[in-house]
């Protein structure tokens, strides 16, 4: 796929072993051009959605130019989890609070 082409038709899969990470590539291809190695470490991959790609589309955790900019250079583009960062301590201390009035 060239960048001239402003949308593309675009799998996405989940797989058994990591909880919030996906895989998203170009239809035609399936999942041809990911790499073996990177395909054990899913598990068993499972068909989430396939989705129109265009620039100017929303996606909620990733940046569709860079979706379309990584399955156009590599044939796929790995989403991973959100990181998750532990509670400050005050927060963690102000929720012991007593609620109410």
């Amino acid at each position: 796929m060239s960048m001239s082409k402003t949308k593309l038709l675009c799998d996405i899969y989940k797989g058994s072993r990591k909880e919030e990470m996906y895989i998203f590539v170009d239809h035609n291809e399936g999942l041809s051009k990911v790499p073996e190695a990177l395909l054990v470490k899913f598990g068993e991959l499972k068909l989430v959605t396939t989705l129109l790609l265009t620039e100017d589309k929303t996606l909620a955790r990733s940046d569709v130019k860079k979706v379309l900019q990584d399955i156009a250079s590599t044939g796929f583009f790995l989403q991973m989890p959100p990181t998750v960062y532990p509670l400050d301590d005050t927060l963690a201390e102000n929720s012991k609070l007593q609620r109410g009035f």
